[in-house]
């Protein structure tokens, strides 16, 4: 009987290829293959390397690549509908990744790269192209008590991956005759290979009780949905002992640019286009051109796609695009999940590009430098870039001087940030505007940590308040509105009404007089000012889309911009909010709240005058 085998794209050669490998990398060179700026890259890289990497210790073993090529017709099956059973016969782009882990060896006969990442569209096959790299290290590659993990933050995700491998191993007369399983069907939780003590299961940062891995391989699946670095900080410090580890990371494009995952992304775009010097470390990253917009041109499909017409077809894309240009809100998701597009957030209020339009005194690079947390020292460019962020905004305070300026003020407790912003209108109806951070300074490395953003070099370049405590002092807060108040004429301040009385009690100690408006949050409009926050953003878009808003540049107010998300109810009246807990919006909140009250036709009744003394 013959075996059912997974068809190549009718536009590939359907005969043999001696080196799948490089003959991938050459037609994507040519343009017979269509694919992106990143993978054109990570192929000219494997051209590259034959040509002149021997000067590097590197070599090219085509026998051991097709060992591992041929392993996955020859001994592993899919799963699923119509894949069931069939034989899991490469695409050019997986043999690709595949045989380029496999084949490229150092000077001491070990394989060269160490880590892999893999980011392409929602239905690629990456989860059972990732199983089987586990398999095989676990049975293929002669490593005496391997440990092969499918790694996650929680043991759900975890067993995503892991369930296709089990599938496999069920599919396989070779593979069921040679692992036993440990469990029953979806309760199946170890594969072990007694032949050289070796197991292959799940592992998660949620898991209590397990010893320290040391892995041979460990797959980590959905990279963009880490909150942190725990799962390949733990995979990474257990793999030291082993000859030749990998790490292999799949994942969809993400919404966090402060994450692991964009983090992983930047830096395979710079070592496949050889920007920077690795050798250990493996990129695929499939993106579009710039300038492409997928809802416009299908022809671009393929780039972030590369199984189409394969594992997904082309009709599964055209109703995605379809429902999307339907209902907004799920562009950014089509966009990112099936199009590799990085965005700002899973819906995302405002765009990079867009808020980047309203900075005064921002990098002059599309991307600040980040300096060492654990340095005194600044490098130069990030030096250049405090010093020139810092001196518009001393500029801005000196237009805003003689004029009325209005505030807007969002305290937080422990964790979120106390944020101040001031605005003035000048008379041209433009608006000048910046905002203040505080947060605590005895947990501000361990929260940065949490946060993935960095909070120590924010502080010490003078972007942000960090006083010493676990909480922010809010006489601290008042002590900054007392310098504010020698330079500025605040006229009055909106303000949530969270955490105000505890406001009140560092202001009765200062001795401070400030005149105050509550500002409504929800979608029910604040009865004693008339302001609420679906009119206050409003005015505030109006602002940005008619470019008369001018933001002293600030990295912290610039991550909660890009934080920020909408939702709206059955009238669409919107509100920002944040979809996860790590992500802070407050200085934008603030923001908006202060211009909401520059821009207010009519004089709201204050809520108090707070008259000391």
């Amino acid at each position: 009987m013959t075996t059912k085998t997974r068809p190549k794209p009718t536009s590939e050669p359907t005969g043999p290829v001696a080196d799948p490998v490089t003959q991938f990398a050459k037609d994507v060179h040519s343009g017979a293959i269509v694919a992106g700026p990143d993978v054109r890259a990570a192929c000219r890289r494997h051209l590259h390397d034959l040509r002149h990497g021997k000067a590097r210790g590197l070599k090219w073993d085509l026998p051991a690549a097709m060992r591992v090529i041929n392993f996955y017709p020859d001994v592993l099956r899919l799963n699923g509908g119509e894949f069931e059973g069939v034989s899991f016969g490469l695409l050019p782009w997986e043999a690709f990744i595949v045989g380029s882990l496999f084949g490229w060896k150092r000077r001491d006969g070990s394989r060269r790269f160490r880590e892999a990442y893999v980011e392409s569209g929602k239905g690629s096959g990456k989860s059972p192209l990732a199983a089987g790299i586990g398999l095989y290290m676990l049975v293929a590659d002669g490593e005496e008590r391997a440990e092969v993990y499918a790694a996650a933050t929680k043991k759900e995700q975890a067993q995503i991956l892991f369930r296709d491998a089990v599938a496999m191993v069920d599919l396989s007369p070779t593979l069921s005759s040679r692992i036993t399983k440990s469990g029953r069907a979806e309760r199946t939780f170890n594969l072990a290979y007694i032949h050289k003590a070796s197991f292959f299961r799940t592992i998660a940062s949620d898991t209590t009780g397990q010893s320290g891995p040391r892995p041979h391989c460990a797959l980590i699946d959905e990279i963009h949905e880490h909150k942190d670095r725990t799962v390949i900080d733990m995979m990474q410090a257990g793999k030291k002992g082993r000859r030749q580890p990998l790490i292999f990371m799949i994942t969809n494009s993400g919404s966090d640019r402060t994450s692991l995952c964009f983090e992983k992304h930047e830096y395979g775009q710079k070592v496949a286009a050889q920007q920077l010097a690795d050798d250990a470390f493996f990129a695929f990253i499939c993106s579009l051109d710039e300038g492409e917009d997928p809802f416009e041109d299908e022809a671009c499909w393929v780039k972030a796609n590369p199984s189409l017409g394969q594992t997904i077809q082309h009709s599964y894309l055209d109703e995605q695009v379809r429902q999307a240009r339907g209902m907004p809100s799920l562009e950014s998701t089509v966009r990112r999940l099936n199009f590799c597009q990085w965005v700002d957030a899973d819906d995302p209020w405002i765009t990079t590009d867009v808020w980047k339009s309203c900075e005064v005194g921002a990098p002059l690079a599309v991307h600040e430098v980040i300096a060492d947390t654990d340095s005194d020292a600044m490098p130069a460019t990030w030096k250049a870039t405090v010093e020139r962020a810092l001196a518009e905004r001393d500029a801005m305070l000196e237009r805003m001087k003689g004029r009325e300026v209005f505030g807007g003020l969002d305290l937080s407790g422990t964790r979120d940030l106390t944020a101040f912003a001031a605005a003035c209108k000048q008379d041209d109806g433009s608006v000048d505007a910046f905002v203040e951070f505080w947060t605590p300074g005895d947990t501000l490395a361990e929260r940065a940590r949490l946060d993935n953003v960095p909070y120590t070099v924010w502080s010490k370049a003078g972007f942000m308040h960090a006083r010493e405590g676990s909480i922010v002092r809010y006489r601290d807060v008042v002590q900054r509105f007392v310098e504010l108040h020698e330079q500025l004429n605040i006229a009055r301040i909106a303000f949530d009404t969270y955490r105000m009385k505890d406001f009140e009690q560092a202001l009765e100690e200062a001795r401070l007089v400030l005149k105050l408006v509550p500002h409504g949050q929800g979608f029910t409009r604040a009865a004693e000012s008339g302001l609420w926050m679906p009119r206050s953003i409003e005015i505030l878009e109006q602002l940005v889309f008619d470019q008369t808003l001018r933001v002293a540049y600030n990295p912290c107010l610039r991550w909660n911009v890009l934080n920020a998300e909408v939702k709206a109810d059955a009238k669409n009246n919107r509100v920002f909010h944040k979809a996860r807990q790590q992500k802070r919006i407050d200085g934008l909140v603030a923001l908006t709240m202060a211009i909401a009250l520059a821009g207010a036709t009519e004089r709201q009744p204050e809520y108090q005058m707070l008259f000391i003394g």
